[in-house]
């Protein structure tokens, strides 16, 4: 076997390596993600989890799931506050730490998504990316990416999908374990989370609003 074949060569080690490390993990990770959902309950009510539809490879829908970071506050007329104004210091906390994303590995065991690879966005994100830009959904999308150690929401959409597209033409076994290396400590010191000024990351309107 050619060692320096791929994942598009090979995708059973990418699966396998995605499968493998979540066991191996999983006794440290099944009781901190039993301790944030109690967290979660208490802070935050039910329910505990937020499930949306996301684009996986190929564009293709599916639910992904995340610990809720905000609360259901409403204004006056019934609907829901701005993003800012329902998240809160825990839920900040949560998204500073990533902890959020914990069921994010009930996708990957199903195979929607992998460890490492683009991040999922917004479905209707699907119809305003250039052809260039659409090639970021050739792989499964993953709980961190090589956007995520380059900036993750501190760079434009312009260059956070460059980094995406970077990522499919050069994926490895080699890369994506860089790649979870390089994700501990920005993690640990809350790198890029958010946009300056912003809550969460700012919507994605087009190319013509880009750089």
């Amino acid at each position: 076997m050619n060692a320096s074949r791929t994942y598009s060569d090979i995708p059973l080690t990418k699966r396998f390596m995605d499968i493998g490390l979540t066991i191996l993990f999983a006794p440290l990770l099944i009781p901190l993600g039993l301790l944030v959902a109690l967290l979660v309950w208490i802070f935050h009510g039910r329910p505990i989890v937020f499930a949306h539809e996301r684009p996986g490879l190929d564009g293709q829908a599916f639910t992904l799931y995340k610990f809720r970071s905000m609360s259901n506050a409403r204004n006056s007329q019934g609907e829901l506050k701005s993003d800012e104004q329902r998240l809160t210091l825990f839920g900040r906390l949560l998204r500073g730490t990533s902890l959020d994303e914990l069921p994010e590995l009930i996708n990957v065991i199903r195979g929607q998504m992998s460890l490492v690879g683009p991040r999922p966005l917004l479905m209707q994100y699907l119809d305003r990316y250039n052809d260039e830009q659409k090639r970021r959904h050739h792989v499964l999308p993953g709980i961190t990416g090589w956007a995520q150690i380059n900036g993750r929401n501190n760079v434009s959409w312009t260059e956070k999908f460059k980094l995406d597209v970077w990522y499919v033409d050069n994926r490895s076994v080699g890369l994506d374990i860089r790649i979870l290396l390089m994700t501990i400590p920005r993690v640990l010191f809350s790198v890029g989370i958010n946009q300056p000024g912003n809550a969460t990351a700012m919507e994605f309107k087009g190319n013509e609003d880009q750089n």
